[in-house]
């Protein structure tokens, strides 16, 4: 085993579309033992995330464990990639699962961005051992939700102790973007995402205002 030694700074730091792989992870119906977050607004935050990853055509590969007993991929979720059968699981830890890593392998990509239910266990297992196989991640944690407050802080400073870089789904879909000039990318978000982005869309449809590019915000 490999561990990683990927940078922490510096330009080459930040993500770019075209290095990430997206893995999502069990956002399955089960959201009413989520105690760290509002669950209405993790639903919101994965899908928002899910839609920004496919406005940059990042390859984003599903998850569930067990889904004749923990439940289907939400509908929202489910909805933004409708041709695509997530990947089902008995494995509790995403990575133990080869078909998983093999399907990150395939994009040959090495920064990949997760993000789960629960924080605590299923986003920090299989982060904590892909930090470890040498990819860089990068763990959602307003897209992620764990049984409490202290398991979902827990989990994160946990996986940061690996060396896995926390982050919020609309500064992902910010890297991504990165220049307000690349214009179809930025009416593309306009439409699809920022009806996710709450009081923080004002400010976007605004920028995107002074681009000229419709904002999309409410549609």
């Amino acid at each position: 085993m490999t561990q990683s030694t990927f940078l922490k700074n510096g330009l080459n730091a930040l993500l770019t579309p075209e290095e990430s792989v997206l893995v999502l992870i069990d956002h399955q119906l089960q959201f009413a033992n989520l105690h760290s977050h509002e669950p209405m607004m993790i639903v919101n935050n994965v899908i928002g995330l899910a839609k920004a990853a496919k406005v940059f055509n990042v390859p984003t590969i599903l998850t569930t464990v067990v889904e004749d007993r923990g439940g289907k991929l939400i509908q929202g979720l489910q909805d933004v990639f409708p041709d695509q059968k997530p990947i089902d699981r008995t494995w509790i830890n995403t990575w133990e699962d080869a078909r998983v890593v093999d399907a990150v392998k395939k994009t040959g990509r090495k920064k990949v961005v997760m993000a789960a239910l629960w924080t605590e266990i299923c986003l920090a297992m299989p982060a904590i051992q892909a930090a470890g196989d040498g990819y860089e991640i990068y763990a959602v944690t307003d897209a992620s939700g764990g049984v409490s407050v202290e398991a979902h802080e827990m989990g994160v400073r946990r996986m940061m102790m690996a060396g896995v870089v926390p982050m919020n789904w609309l500064a992902v879909a910010s890297e991504w973007q990165r220049d307000w000039a690349r214009q179809e990318s930025a009416a593309a978000l306009g439409d699809a995402v920022l009806p996710h982005t709450g009081a923080t869309g004002t400010s976007f449809a605004w920028e995107l205002q002074l681009l000229g590019q419709k904002a999309g915000i409410g549609a």
